[in-house]
């Protein structure tokens, strides 16, 4: 089977469809593992792959996202460039996704980060992250053209799902960047490598695990989870969120209800049937039980008290 040629023409699709590099990095990776898999079978061409063996081949996945990535990669392929894909895929479910919501870190938590950053770098991705609700890619991706100091905006160009949005930038991160880029002089790129023209994914989340660690954080920090973080701050301030949709860059207003089921504040007003019931009701005294020997005795006296109240014998 001639793995690369398929490949290659997935990713010619990919391009002229304007997918992301990142898009076409990924699925023509998991496409090529997916070829290769049935090379070490014997399968010689993509169009002797059955339905039942692209359903054994996701079957071997646990993971949901990693199920549904291998899903979509190989759906591209059989529909937009094989063209047989309608009936190979008619009968091919994605699996359901985990319902798991982010365990967020407090504003305490996030403040606690902020203080044991002295790396001025570090500290301004951590703030761009934190203040924009910004990907690690779209950190990564940014330029000081991006950056509307006139408007205080900053332009996120060709996000997620190639699609541009506008986020508001704060004076105090304003300043910031000022300062960041007096003392770095970064030219096209707002963060670049040591060796590279710009910042790693790989070392933005080591920065923000240091500082999670330096902090003393036991909760499970990575980078996605700062994202969540700010938006989730942003519904506990009152923030209408229509607008956080519009900052996230959700097509649908439904993702973005994610952040309303882990605001600690909209939970804490939550009041629990529980406070219709009295936990410290008094138990009703029990009669106390009496010893054999107490019985007699209480049961000689009762029986003296009614010998005396008997009228006498008549004579």
């Amino acid at each position: 089977m001639n793995i690369s040629e398929h490949t290659t023409n997935l990713r010619k699709y990919m391009e002229f469809r304007k997918y992301s590099p990142q898009s076409i990095s990924n699925y023509c990776s998991a496409f090529t593992s997916f070829l290769a898999f049935f090379e070490k079978r014997g399968v010689q061409h993509p169009d002797k792959i059955t339905s039942n063996m692209v359903i054994e081949f996701l079957g071997q996945f646990k993971e949901p996202a990693t199920h549904s990535g291998y899903h979509s990669a190989i759906k591209v392929y059989y529909e937009k460039v094989a063209h047989t894909g309608i009936e190979k895929f008619k009968y091919i479910e994605r699996p359901k996704r985990n319902k798991k919501l982010p365990i967020v870190l407090s504003v305490e938590e996030i403040q606690r980060m902020f203080d044991v950053c002295h790396n001025l770098k570090h500290k301004a991705i951590f703030a761009l992250l934190y203040s924009c609700g910004l990907r690690v890619s779209e950190v990564i991706n940014l330029k000081w053209s991006h950056i509307d100091r006139s408007r205080g905006v900053i332009n996120i160009l060709a996000a997620k799902g190639n699609k541009d949005r506008q986020v508001p930038i704060n004076d105090q991160l304003l300043t910031m960047m000022e300062n960041y880029w007096r003392e770095f002089r970064t030219k096209d790129y707002v963060f670049a490598g040591q060796c590279s023209e710009q910042y790693s994914t790989e070392s933005i989340l080591q920065v923000i695990k240091q500082l999670a660690a330096k902090a003393n954080i036991k909760k499970r920090v990575y980078t996605h989870l700062i994202r969540h973080c700010s938006f989730t701050h942003l519904v506990e301030n009152g923030t209408d969120i229509n607008i956080i949709q519009k900052l996230a860059g959700h097509s649908n207003v439904k993702t973005t209800h994610i952040y309303t089921h882990i605001s600690h504040n909209l939970i804490s007003k939550i009041q629990s049937p529980l406070t219709q019931i009295n936990l410290c009701a008094k138990k009703k005294n029990k009669k106390s039980r009496l010893s054999p020997t107490g019985f007699i005795a209480k049961s000689a006296e009762k029986n003296s008290g009614q010998r005396r109240s008997m009228p006498p014998p008549a004579r």
